[in-house]
């Protein structure tokens, strides 16, 4: 792992760090890069727009571990009500949650009550939910909680982490559940043993359980997500995908709001289905920290944006 990176990830775990940069203007200008605003109608009216641009999004309230139970109930409240917006707003839009938003750190059977009463509502509305992955300690348990959901429901979708050594077979035990899988390359400081270190690694992993996903896409086993903002990477798997007679629409392209914007739009008028994910909340600072991680040159990037203008 790079030193950049390891600073960063290293930073993204720091609450005096967290609570310096939320006061402080030239952070906040910074991160608009990355997200169209703290506030949920922020994220609401960023959607819209992609929507006219014939783009679909998947929205996520930062925050991660919590300080006790009760404070999953007002995790929970705030997406049973997006739900109700998305349908009420007719908008494309996905939710997508973290188990330890919902109190995964105290207790998985409260946790599993809550993500499944989110499954529920999911399927009143006729919505899709996504549970995220987070570091490698909350692996099992996600999946776990991921079985009770496709129990439930078919619109539910499951983050992997490439980098993660033990993800081919993750994807081996989830296949027979035809599940819909987000493959990302992951952004959590992990120990060696656990995941690979150098990126030409993880760039092998993704591309080989990238091949695996969507040659079961191509049978109406999984759907696919490409969770990443590699063009060249994602240049040899669209066309491993034709080979493999997954179509287009047997998956989807995932990108992060306000990167590679462009990169986006050639890709939709090329016909791929694309969705971009927004981030909002006030918690922002550990999730940021992590974007900047994925790619330390960014940094230099955000703070000549930061001081435009």
């Amino acid at each position: 792992m790079s030193l950049a990176r390891s600073i960063l990830l290293r930073a993204s775990k720091s609450q005096w760090l967290a609570r310096q940069a939320s006061e402080r203007a030239f952070a906040q200008k910074a991160v608009r890069k990355f997200m169209p605003g703290e506030e949920l109608e922020d994220a609401l009216g960023a959607s819209a727009a992609l929507k006219a641009a014939g783009f679909g999004t998947v929205l996520t309230q930062l925050g991660e571990s919590l300080t006790g139970l009760s404070q999953a109930d007002a995790v929970r409240d705030h997406y049973l009500a997006l739900f109700d917006e998305v349908k009420q707003r007719d908008l494309p839009i996905q939710v997508s949650v973290k188990p330890t938003q919902l109190g995964l750190d105290h207790s998985i059977e409260e946790c599993r009550t809550h993500i499944l009463t989110l499954t529920d509502k999911a399927r009143a509305t006729g919505g899709f939910l996504w549970l995220d992955m987070e570091d490698s300690s909350y692996v099992d348990r996600t999946l776990d909680l991921y079985r009770s959901m496709r129990q439930r429901y078919d619109k539910v979708g499951l983050a992997l982490q490439a980098y993660l050594r033990r993800t081919p077979a993750d994807v081996a035990a989830l296949l027979p559940l035809r599940p819909s899988i987000r493959l990302v390359k992951g952004a959590y400081a992990e120990p060696a043993s656990v995941a690979f270190e150098k990126k030409s690694e993880t760039d092998v992993a993704y591309f080989d359980l990238a091949i695996t996903l969507l040659a079961a896409s191509a049978k109406g086993e999984c759907y696919t997500v490409l969770g990443t903002h590699d063009i060249g990477l994602l240049a040899r798997l669209t066309a491993r995908a034709a080979e493999l007679g997954a179509k287009d629409g047997n998956y989807e392209i995932h990108m992060l709001y306000g990167i590679r914007t462009r990169d986006q739009q050639a890709l939709e008028a090329a016909g791929r289905k694309m969705r971009v994910l927004i981030s909002y909340g006030r918690k922002w600072f550990p999730w940021y920290m992590r974007r900047l991680a994925e790619r330390p040159a960014n940094v230099w990037f955000v703070v000549k944006s930061a001081l435009a203008g």
